[in-house]
This record gives structure tokens, C-alpha cells and sequence, in this order.
């Protein structure tokens, strides 16, 4: 754990007791702080109190005394207002962070009685980010370099292992982490794409991008910004990095831009004038731009787990990440041909056998809103689709490129029925209600199909809370319900028997030009 020491002595209240807050009050406690926790269940309040944190109703606390709230990222900040704790903390005059700040300042703290700063690598985006940290993760430790992995995913980030002289630390930071992290400063940070996403939070697409933005704000000499350029939010946003920093772009050539420009007019930059991008990935393969050459610097079309070309922006910053902490290329290489995957995320689960094929089945519940549900139907012919959840703005509506790829569709949650409208005349549309009644239904009608590679899809584009407690829980649930039904064969399986890659899941490498941002 990493013992933040900045309030030792001093009162803090932290409000939200789940992963992140309580490893925060943890380090806090361990830090010398008096915490005083609430949460607005009786679960998180057990777990506080059993590590001797106080509890108390904030409601009715003295926030003149104390120093700081630490606030659950899940908790609104300004929309579409802010939380009652977040009004009588400011009220009182009282810093609102969260546990990602408490993180920065315990690495300043580091810094001092290390004599090195730990290097720290940030990652954001609308999409993508969750399998670009994994994979800079991966290409790190696979080239022999301590890593600690955590933030937006795996371990909240102050459960990571305490800071030292050689471990780079690699952290996903969702908007709204980088909402409550003033001093952010990494020693390199990546932005992958702004879409659309999480508008009720912060009012407007161009508050979102000024939020996401910051992770670049005080960026100095030494270190490296990597932003990619295919939206025009990001192109605005690249034109503004502190100059001091190193600025490295990124594109992945087949990915359209998803916004108008005018999105991107708040944001003061002159979307006229021409950025060339420093690295591209292209088929499966990146290139170095040189003056007017283009150098391959790796390939990874031969890994499944990285087909697409929403992808290719992953890999290419992934990529320059690692090679901006002094990896080396040759490692690097080794690393996208060894990567697994992440789970969730155009994730392999099986296949079941059919009279003149297979049924494949693949796991996509972190494809949580339309634009990153676009990069899985881009990825297959033939698809019986499960999706649905709580909307998110717009719908499926982006979508409607990709209906045409649609077999059937089988809808859950608070959405079907305004799903079931948008795919009317598209598809043939069934209510199933939840994932484990979806996926017997889609297998049927897979298994009845003349396609002798239909695929059934769990790729949502909407949030799972009307169901579940998280995207992991309506993935698990999914792939339980897949090992129920006779005859299925897990990938797992697949490889232990000593299946080719290319015969456990069907190569989607081949269409990545159809694939979005």
C-alpha cells in the first residue's frame, strides 16, 4: 500500500466507502490522518470501521475542522449538481480531491526521500484506455521493467506497492479522476479519443475534453505527451500541450473522426493548420514517420487480442508509452505478440459446434456506450447482437452503419424497448429481458442460421447499473450462462488441447479499415 503522509495530524473526511475509498482512508490512517467516513451503505461502513476508521453521518459533522474530502469518483462533482458532501466541504472552504490525488502527493512526498521522482504513466480517453494501460502494463513487465498496474482498473491506486527508484507505476484515469486530481503529474500520459460519454457528469461535450485535458496541463521538460489525432477534440487539444513537454502523435489511419469540428471551438485551437502524426498504426503493423518516409517500428497482426483499428490507436500509444520510459524496440515486439487481452473487452469466451460449423461467442460488456460498441460490430459478419442496459445519450442511433451486419438482435434492460424502436425495419428484434435468457435465445437462432460462423455478440452500449453492480458482472454473468450449454467449448479449452489462435476465434484483423474511432 502507499501511505500518503500530506494530512498527518490533520482531520479527513472521506465520503464513498467503496474499492478506492476505502484503500484511501487506509493510507490515510497510515499516514498519521484522523479520518472521519461515511457511505450511504451499511457494507462500507463495516469494512471502514474494522480498519479503525470513525464513522460518522457527514451530514452533520464540523467541517471546520477538517482538512480535505476525499470523494468516491463516483459521486457527482458539479453535475448535474454537486453531492451534499461536496456543498458543505466547499462551504467550509475545504479541498475536494480524491484518492488519485492523494496518490500524486504521496509520490511528491517519495520524490524527496528517494532522491528520484517514481515515474508514473496516466492513460485516458473515452475509449480504449482500460486496454492500453493493461497493454503498456504488459509491454513493461514483459521486457524485464517492474510495473504496477491500478486506478480506473485492477487496484485502486493506492494499493499499488510503495514507491521506489525502479517501478514505473501505470494508471488509467477515467474523467472523473482527473476531476478530483489537481496536482496531476505524471511523467508521461497518453489521450486516446473523446467521443461523446458520461454528459450528465459534466454537462457538456467541451467541459468532458477541458477535463480529459488536463492530464497534460503540467506536463514539463522531461516529460511526454502522447495524444492521438483521429477527432478533432484530441487534434485541438494536441495543438495545446505545454510546450516544454515532448509531444508524440498518434493515428490510426483507417479511423474516421467521430465529432464536427465546431465541437472542438471552446477549446481556442486552429483546427486548420496541419498536425503530422509521429507514429501510425496501419493493418496490423506501426510506422515510424521520418521526414517523408515511413519506418515499420512492429507489428501485431498476428494477435487476436489486438485485431481492429480502434486497436491500432491502442497499440501505437501503448507503444510509444513504453518506449518514452527507455524500453527497448525489440522487447516491445515481444510484448504485442505475448499480450492476452483483457477480459471484457472483445474477449474470446468459446465456441459451440453447429451441423456445418460454429457458434463463437464473444464478450464485449465493457462496450458500454455506441461508440465503442461500433468497434465489435465492425468486427463481424455475422452477428447475433446483445445489448441494452441503462441508455446512454444518443442510443444506438451511431450504430446504424453497422445494423446491416445485425443477424438478430436480443435486448435487456431499461432499453430494449427504445432499442427495439431504433432497430425496427433493421433486424429481427426479440425482448429477452436479461443476459442469461439473451444468450439462450441468440444460440438458438445462431445455431438455425445458415452462416457457418455466427457469432453471438455481448456488446451493450449501455451501462449495466439497471442490472448489474458493474460491466464485469454482466460479462461474468454472460460467460456463466455460456458454460452451461452442452457441448460448449471455452477458448481455454481450446488452447489447452493445443487449438491454433486462429482456429479458437476467427481473425478480425482483415477488416480493421471498417472499424471506428
Amino acid at each position: 500500500m502507499i501511505v500518503c503522509r500530506s494530512f498527518a495530524g490533520r482531520r479527513v473526511a472521506v465520503f464513498g466507502l467503496g474499492r478506492s475509498g476505502l484503500t484511501a482512508a487506509a493510507s490515510l490512517l497510515a499516514g498519521g490522518a484522523h479520518v472521519v467516513a461515511w457511505d450511504d451503505g451499511e457494507t462500507g461502513r463495516s469494512r471502514a470501521a474494522a480498519l479503525g476508521v470513525e464513522i460518522a453521518d457527514l451530514r452533520v459533522a464540523d467541517w471546520s475542522n477538517f482538512a480535505a474530502l476525499v470523494l468516491s469518483p463516483g459521486v457527482p462533482l458539479t453535475h448535474p449538481q454537486p453531492h451534499w458532501t461536496v456543498a458543505l466541504a466547499q462551504a467550509a472552504g475545504c479541498a475536494v480531491i480524491g484518492d488519485t490525488e492523494l496518490f500524486f502527493r504521496a509520490r511528491a512526498d517519495a520524490a524527496s526521500h528517494l532522491g528520484h521522482t517514481p515515474r508514473i504513466i496516466a492513460i485516458t480517453g473515452t475509449n480504449g484506455k482500460s486496454t492500453t494501460s493493461a497493454l503498456t502494463a504488459h509491454l513493461l513487465m514483459s521486457a524485464g521493467v517492474p510495473c504496477a498496474l491500478g486506478g480506473n482498473i485492477g487496484d485502486a491506486v493506492l494499493g499499488l506497492p510503495e514507491f521506489d527508484t525502479t517501478r514505473v507505476y501505470v494508471v488509467e484515469l477515467s474523467s472523473y479522476q482527473i476531476d478530483l486530481t489537481p496536482s496531476l503529474h505524471p511523467s508521461a500520459a497518453a489521450l486516446l479519443n473523446i467521443t461523446p460519454d458520461h454528459l450528465d457528469r459534466h454537462g457538456t461535450l467541451q467541459n468532458y475534453a477541458a477535463v480529459k485535458a488536463r492530464i497534460f496541463a503540467q506536463l514539463g521538460a522531461g516529460d511526454t505527451a502522447v495524444v492521438a489525432l483521429d477527432d478533432p477534440l484530441c487534434r485541438a487539444i494536441a495543438a495545446h500541450i505545454p510546450s516544454s513537454a515532448t509531444r508524440v502523435t498518434i493515428t490510426a489511419e483507417a479511423t474516421p473522426a467521430s465529432q464536427d469540428p465546431a465541437h472542438a471551438a471552446d477549446l481556442t485551437a486552429d483546427l486548420t493548420a496541419e498536425i503530422i502524426a509521429d507514429l501510425i498504426a496501419e493493418q496490423g503493423r506501426l510506422f515510424l514517420r521520418r521526414d517523408d518516409r515511413r519506418i515499420e517500428a512492429a507489428t501485431f497482426a498476428d494477435n487476436i487480442a489486438l485485431a481492429g483499428a480502434h486497436n491500432g490507436q491502442n497499440v501505437a500509444a501503448a507503444w510509444m508509452l513504453a518506449s518514452a520510459v527507455g524500453t527497448p524496440p525489440d522487447a516491445l515486439q515481444h510484448g504485442l505478440a505475448t499480450f492476452p487481452g483483457l477480459a471484457h473487452r472483445l474477449e474470446f469466451v468459446g465456441h459451440l459446434p453447429k451441423r456445418d460449423g460454429r457458434i463463437l461467442f464473444v464478450n464485449d460488456s465493457k462496450g458500454t456506450n455506441a461508440d465503442a460498441a461500433a468497434h465489435a460490430l465492425a468486427a463481424f459478419d455475422d452477428v447475433f447482437w446483445i445489448a441494452g442496459g441503462r441508455a446512454k445519450e444518443g442510443g444506438i442511433e451511431p450504430l446504424a452503419e453497422h445494423f446491416p451486419r445485425v443477424r438478430s438482435a436480443f435486448l435487456v434492460g431499461e432499453a430494449a424497448r427504445d432499442f427495439a424502436a431504433t432497430l425496427e425495419g433493421h433486424c429481427p428484434v426479440a425482448i429477452s429481458g436479461d443476459v442469461g435468457r439473451a444468450v439462450v435465445e441468440a444460440t438458438t437462432a445462431a445455431a438455425q442460421s445458415p452462416s457457418t460462423s455466427p457469432v453471438v455478440l455481448l456488446s451493450p452500449a449501455a451501462a449495466s447499473f439497471d442490472q448489474f453492480a458493474d460491466f464485469e458482472a454482466r460479462g461474468d454473468a454472460f460467460k456463466a450462462k455460456l458454460a452451461d450449454l452442452p457441448g460448449f467449448v471455452s477458448a481455454a479449452e481450446a488452447r489447452a488441447a493445443g487449438k491454433p489462435r486462429s482456429d479458437i476465434a476467427p481473425n478480425a484483423a482483415a477488416r480493421t479499415s471498417e472499424d471506428g474511432a
